[in-house]
């Protein structure tokens, strides 16, 4: 944008001047030249810019502005006042973009916007990437079950004790609801507690044998976005045939699997915790991985091990990072809720669903190979 900006404050003008053609048009090239020009402009051209196209939001049709909204939503020095405009556009479409993106929206504008506007626009704003008490319990105050869904799947979103009680309560008559909750990192004990009483034996066996996000704390977090170490493929055969030569005899106990977890010896607690709780060991197998540590859990209590070694075999995962203090209030809550029977119910169900998925995943290679002539 030229240093001069009196040929541009002449065009802006001139916008005002003509019809909703020519207000589309200007919208247009304004747009480009702010996009082009962001990075050097001043806080009064900037204004300049926002004087003009703040005004023309309210003359230019609806799919104009949400290529505006699309454009301007990520940027930082966005015009405040064409960001605003665009929020409370009763066109969803139009506000949707800068609702999830946009930074240049205060508290205050967001919290009128949920009072005030369309499901759709507060089902947007359950998307932005952070979420405080304060927004989330007006999103769930004002919005429908497709808002709590919503704000259930965002890990950004914070909620008060109130607002977790709120959805944890709608989740009893929503299943993916309560699916959502079940693998959140935030969710506090008692309250996973509540809900595991709530639901049903088969959306409780979905969630507590579901992968969810891996809590991480420390050095660990910086590693946070890099895939997990791939697991290599592991004989049980050796692992097996001493852990039912122990069981014959009555000595696959406790305090042996206790001892196995601390030597790091998870050949023999895998191959014990499936003997245990009556279950192949492939389906055990993935259970060590982080984010199926609610399925090892309910693994543990189906074999009938003590919470002690439970925390053993937890804690000494290979390649697994440490719990945090707020995973093991988790784990916690899902051993001491589980009565044995669901326990060993849930595993089986979970047992199930993880062979079943190994099948398909095998399938297509399976398929792939060409069979060699006789």
């Amino acid at each position: 944008m030229p240093a001069a900006s009196s040929d541009l404050r002449a065009e802006l003008n001139g916008a005002e001047k003509g019809g909703p053609e020519h207000d589309a048009q200007m919208m247009e090239e304004v747009t480009d030249l702010f996009l082009s020009s962001v990075d050097r402009l001043s806080e009064s051209q900037i204004g300049a810019v926002d004087g003009v196209l703040a005004q023309l939001v309210g003359r230019v049709e609806a799919a104009t502005l949400q290529q505006l909204s699309e454009a301007l939503c990520t940027i930082e020095q966005a015009p405040r006042q064409t960001i605003r405009n665009l929020a409370f556009h009763d066109n969803a479409l139009v506000a949707g973009h800068v609702l999830r993106h946009s930074v240049c929206l205060s508290e205050k504008d967001l919290l009128e916007i949920i009072q005030t506007r369309s499901q759709q626009h507060l089902l947007a704003i359950s998307d932005r990437k952070t979420l405080n008490e304060a927004l989330t319990d007006a999103l769930m105050r004002f919005g429908d079950v497709n808002v709590s869904n919503a704000l259930a799947r965002n890990a950004g979103a914070r909620f008060s004790e109130c607002g977790y009680a709120t959805l944890v309560g709608r989740a009893e008559k929503d299943e993916h609801l309560a699916e959502k909750l079940g693998v959140r990192l935030d969710i506090p004990g008692s309250l996973l507690r509540e809900l595991l009483d709530k639901v049903a034996d088969v959306v409780r066996a979905r969630f507590l044998t579901a992968s969810r996000p891996v809590a991480r704390k420390g050095p660990a977090a910086a590693n946070a976005g890099q895939a997990a170490p791939v697991r290599k493929a592991i004989d049980y055969t050796k692992a097996q045939n001493e852990v039912v030569a122990l069981n014959r005899t009555g000595k696959l106990n406790d305090s042996i699997v206790n001892r196995f977890a601390v030597r790091g010896e998870y050949t023999h607690v895998v191959a014990a915790l499936a003997l245990k709780a009556d279950v192949k060991v492939e389906a055990i197998e993935p259970l060590l991985d982080a984010d199926r540590v609610y399925g090892l859990i309910v693994a543990c209590k189906a074999a009938r091990l003590t919470w002690s070694t439970t925390t053993m075999i937890v804690r000494n995962r290979p390649n697994c990072p440490p719990s945090t203090d707020r995973e093991l209030e988790q784990c916690v809550a899902v051993y001491e809720t589980l009565l044995l029977s669901v326990a060993q119910w849930t595993i089986r169900f979970g047992s199930d669903r993880i062979l079943g998925k190994s099948s398909e995943a095998a399938a297509p290679a399976a398929k792939g190979k060409v069979k060699q002539p006789a």
